[in-house]
């Protein structure tokens, strides 16, 4: 099973669930704004994805399940359960390895380039992409890189795009899995229709998605195709431990 933790209702896991569900895996949502309950522990379960979502991870005191969530987090890493962390869930990765979360060198909003580092280029997870990649972004937070972990990517307005923590755990503060239905959400939600520079940006993002929509999901879909190499590797040395623990 593939958990997926939405830390708001309006952010879910779009083309990253369907992958998962194409692929014939079973799974499962929690919604922690509704207020479901996180797992206790990890049986049965292939990989913890956590989403985004407008809060920061230093808002414990107004989103009390963000502390639940550390908790959970750093059980996924001590059991080596592969983890993907996207935009807030990135940065909550950070926050259990250790890191410091604070307010970005720039605000990103909207389709950007980032640019993998000499290790990104050899990351499992980036396997078979250009050095320069064409994602979305919606932040005004970053993480620092935690001691111990490797920064894989990064841009000219926010130095830390991407890192791995241990042998399966990934941060990205980008997102690969929005949709255009998802997109125009999150502009109607978090876009103050009365600013007209918000207006300008909004009519710019509606036809950036018509012409990047194509190139975004092949990008996307290498980054699942190579999460999933992951999942089945590590699963894989799971079975090779227990079976020598016998």
């Amino acid at each position: 099973m593939i958990i997926f933790v939405k830390n708001i209702s309006l952010e879910g896991p779009e083309t990253l669930g369907i992958f998962f569900q194409r692929k014939g895996y079973q799974t499962r949502e929690i919604d922690l704004q509704r207020g479901d309950p996180l797992p206790a522990g990890f049986k049965d379960v292939e990989a913890l994805v956590v989403l985004g979502g407008p809060m920061n991870v230093y808002e414990e005191d107004k989103y009390p399940y963000l502390k639940e969530e550390d908790a959970l987090i750093k059980s996924a890493l001590a059991q080596e359960i592969p983890y993907m962390g996207i935009c807030l869930g990135a940065q909550l990765l950070a926050k259990a390895c250790g890191a410091r979360v604070g307010r970005s060198p720039q605000e990103e909003i909207g389709f950007s380039t980032i640019r993998l580092t000499k290790g990104g280029k050899t990351d499992p997870l980036f396997k078979g992409l250009e050095e320069e990649v064409g994602v979305f972004q919606w932040h005004g937070d970053m993480f620092e890189i935690p001691e111990g972990c490797q920064l894989l990517a990064s841009s000219e307005g926010c130095p830390h795009q991407a890192f791995r923590a241990g042998p399966c755990a990934y941060g990205l503060q980008f997102h690969v899995e929005v949709t255009d239905k998802s997109i125009r959400e999150w502009m109607d939600a978090y876009f103050n229709t009365a600013d007209p520079s918000r207006m300008a940006q909004k009519k710019q993002m509606f036809q950036d998605c018509k012409n990047k929509r194509e190139q975004f999901n092949r990008i996307a879909d290498k980054i699942y195709e190579n999460f999933l190499e992951i999942i089945l590797k590590c699963a894989q040395e799971h079975k090779s431990t227990s079976a020598q623990d016998l």
